[in-house]
């Protein structure tokens, strides 16, 4: 099945023309749930798989703008699935270390092991997003790093991982709206940063950047998936649904025994 949100190669995305509402793909929300809590169980039995095979892996962006839901997918997508062969991996301001180095130096350190999958809540492409945006370093040091992104994401699918970036859409009104929720509940004002709203204040200036990451870093090796992110229960879905399709193609399988069951008899449990 051909995927609504994968971008095309020879179609430059344009994010102001792409839908953030879910129901634009999906009109009935206890429909989609219930796929998704399938598809979430089938999730479990190919991360079991894939843990076993140990040969391959599997990493996962997910980059969105503030109170974009990249916590609430890891959330729900990873309900159930054993942790002993999931990572989530949080990149927030880089530490003094971390800048005495090579911008892709903190990311390499946390790439799946073969057998894993690995979360990204944020990743690599804060480098040409919030460093962009803030002037953080000069135009001609970011403009270069989507080359150097590019070449990261072909040295690892070449060693064997598989990858998947989710760039969760949602629009300014729905982003205001759940910044208004963080405020007025109070089991989710911890949530809640004022630098949040400073951020929100440069909106068109995020989409032009996110743009150029969607665009110059999508390929067929480490492809592109725009989510409309209005509504919670069609992220989930969408997502949980590319991964397990992604599982399939992959199809990891067991390992077969190097010995014979049959030569190790047990009698009376011993």
């Amino acid at each position: 099945m051909k995927n609504p949100h994968r971008l095309v190669a020879s179609k430059p995305i344009k994010l102001s023309r792409c839908s953030t509402n879910g129901k634009d793909f999906h009109s009935e929300r206890e429909v989609a749930e219930a796929e998704f809590f399938t598809l979430r169980e089938e999730l479990i039995e190919w991360q079991q798989r894939l843990y076993a095979e140990g040969e391959r892996s599997l990493l996962i962006v997910l980059q969105a703008m503030d109170a974009g839901g990249k916590d609430g997918t890891i959330r729900h997508v990873l309900r159930g699935v054993n942790p002993q062969g999931v990572r989530v991996s949080s990149f927030k301001a880089p530490s003094t270390l971390e800048l005495s180095h090579d911008f892709l130096w903190r990311i390499h350190r946390e790439v799946p092991t073969r057998g894993m999958i690995r979360f990204f809540n944020r990743s690599h492409y804060e480098d040409v997003l919030i460093v962009r945006v803030k002037n953080l370093v000069p135009k001609d040091v970011w403009s270069k790093r989507y080359d150097r992104i590019n070449e990261f994401e072909r040295l690892l699918t070449d060693s064997g991982t598989t990858i998947l970036k989710f760039f969760l859409h949602i629009s300014h009104e729905e982003q205001h709206e759940r910044f208004r929720a963080r405020l007025t509940q109070p089991e989710k004002l911890w949530k809640f940063s004022p630098d949040d709203v400073e951020e929100s204040k440069h909106w068109d200036e995020y989409q032009a950047a996110f743009e150029d990451a969607l665009n110059k870093c999508h390929t067929e090796h480490a492809p592109w998936f725009v989510i409309p992110s209005d509504q919670k229960w069609y992220r989930n879905l969408a997502v949980c649904r590319t991964i397990v399709e992604t599982l399939r193609e992959m199809n990891p399988r067991y390992p077969k025994a190097v010995w014979n069951p049959d030569d190790y008899p047990l009698e009376n449990g011993k």
